[in-house]
């Protein structure tokens, strides 16, 4: 990397520290690089084809396996002391995290869009199956015996206007490529971003959000709108086990994302994405608790972990991935753009890897590091992100208060929010603008300048629209061609009330489809059709 790259925002994405020497394989999101770090210097980089969001490699092979985003994502093998290419292979929509089976000489890839896993034969060079899983899945393990895949799902499936509505976490079978069964987190259990399997086989970790969807969002405080959970599940019994809040009475834990157990199964890590921190869990303890209570137990107590976990603080923000070797934790800080070296036992302080120039660089950069930290709201509870991951929607129905009460409405996408006001279901607020600054005061309960306002509008207004799938070679099918056709024709008057590129006239109707008791007809803005997909 030259002198220019080196101070730009490179977004340290995914982490994989090599198990036999001293060398961190890094994917740089934002500069679209796979980096090997060794001694604090970069030995040697690789431009990637697209968006890389995913990366793996096996102690028994020189290769590293890296996927690429995309409506046709693809999945790359690079040696791993070149840093050249050695295979490429197509994959789906989304393609991300992949994992490696060394004995069985299998690859896994999770398509996220297309809601399913990819399994590649490595010694044929070919693809096996594709299995249906859930949807957005998003993080996988394999068991040691590479017998199980454990699939976490970002998104809840189904409707979002009942009482229960959570994620799914799919067990495949790895023999038949099948899916054996779907585990069920506690009811709000969303945005499951983390999973990873003992060294024994037995439990599988799970990161995710605790949605308290059911209530109004009246406040923050003791996770009443979002908390922080870990759940347990005993992969000899197919049970969510526990489900346990990361939280602390008086300082929420948001947004967990990366989790990995240390190599003798002794501790948990957990990386919190929102809070800048490592969650370092003495695990044996914990499951001793556990297994003391009855199957699917939910334990609300926030002070359930006290004895059991520390709470590491990190020097770099946005911990999204981590990396175990022995006694030391290595960080990628999305936001900071550095790698961070914690060491788990004894006084010597961690190390740090300066990758790039970090975030705030750019007015957007800054604000959609703002929009992903909960540390600029009430004691830490949540983020925008909490609600809105990569400024899109968790799937679920809230009860905002800024139109009254008794009236959950689906999370709306920000995506061309504030080039399509009024902003919220009902238009309540008449501009994107504001709505972000009613966010922040009411739902992060927080006090924020007008400089911080401005980058996260500034960052809402840089998303894109992501490539519709069902696209062919970027053009509409034949089908889609005639779907078009009557979409405008005055006949069907699709097009009236969605007319194109925004495909929203900006008006409000009452269209019938609130559910509580009609005190008075509700008017909802017509929302945008792009991304409906």
């Amino acid at each position: 990397m030259g002198e220019e790259s080196s101070k730009t925002w490179q977004a340290p994405s995914s982490v994989v520290a090599d198990p036999e020497g001293d060398t961190l394989y890094t994917l740089c999101a934002r500069s679209r690089r796979l980096l090997a770090v060794s001694e604090g210097a970069v030995r040697w980089s690789l431009m990637l084809e697209g968006e890389p969001t995913g990366l793996a490699a096996a102690s028994e092979s020189p290769l590293l396996w890296v996927t690429c985003a995309g409506s046709e994502g693809i999945v790359e093998a690079i040696d791993s002391q070149t840093g050249k290419r050695v295979a490429r292979w197509p994959a789906g929509y989304g393609a991300c995290s992949p994992v490696i089976g060394p004995e069985t000489h299998r690859l896994y890839v999770l398509n996220r869009f297309d809601g399913e896993v990819q399994a590649f034969a490595l010694d044929a060079g070919k693809e096996l199956e594709r299995i249906r899983v859930g949807r957005e899945p998003i993080a996988a393990a394999l068991t040691p015996d590479e017998q199980l895949l454990v699939v976490a799902n970002l998104l809840p499936n189904g409707r979002s206007d009942l009482r229960f509505v959570a994620c799914d976490i799919a067990i495949v079978d790895t023999q038949t490529l099948s899916v054996r069964t779907n585990i069920s987190l506690v009811n709000g259990g969303v945005l499951a971003r983390g999973v990873a399997v003992s060294p024994d086989g037995r439990w599988a970790a799970g990161t995710h959000n605790l949605a308290r969807f059911q209530v109004p969002t009246a406040q923050a405080e003791h996770g009443w709108l979002n908390d922080s959970a870990l759940a347990l599940i005993d992969l000899t019994t197919f049970q969510l086990r526990a489900t346990l809040l990361l939280d602390e009475p008086q300082k929420g834990a948001a947004n967990p994302a990366a989790v990995a157990w240390t190599e003798a199964g002794r501790r948990l890590i957990i990386a919190h994405s929102g809070t800048h921190e490592l969650s370092v869990i003495e695990i044996q303890a914990v499951l001793d608790r556990v297994l003391a209570t009855k199957p699917g137990h939910f334990v609300s107590d926030l002070a359930f972990l006290k004895d059991t976990r520390k709470r590491i603080p990190l020097r770099g923000n946005g911990a999204r991935s981590l990396a175990v070797r022995g006694g030391s934790v290595w960080v990628a800080g999305y936001f900071s753009d550095m790698i961070e070296v914690v060491f788990l036992d004894g006084e010597e302080p961690g190390r740090l890897i300066a990758l790039g120039g970090g975030a705030e660089r750019t007015v957007t950069g800054l604000g959609e590091r703002l929009f992903n930290d909960a540390t600029i709201g009430h004691r830490s509870w949540q983020s925008c992100a909490s609600c809105h991951p990569d400024g899109r929607v968790d799937g679920l129905n809230w009860d905002l208060l800024n139109d009254g009460i008794g009236n959950a409405k689906n999370t709306k996408s920000l995506l061309l929010s504030h080039r399509t006001p009024p902003a919220m279901s009902l238009g309540v607020r008449g501009t994107a603008e504001k709505a972000v600054r009613s966010g922040l005061r009411n739902i992060l309960f927080a006090r924020r300048n007008e400089a911080q306002a401005q980058a996260i509008d500034e960052y809402l207004k840089s998303l894109e629209p992501a490539p519709n799938p069902n696209l062919v070679h970027g053009q509409l099918s034949a089908a889609a061609d005639r779907g078009r056709k009557l979409f405008e024709s005055p006949e069907v008057g699709c097009a009236q009330c969605h007319p194109g590129p925004l495909f929203t006239d900006m008006m409000a109707y009452a269209v019938g489809t609130e559910q509580r008791p009609k005190r008075r007809e509700l008017e909802f803005d017509t929302p945008t059709l792009v991304e409906s997909w």
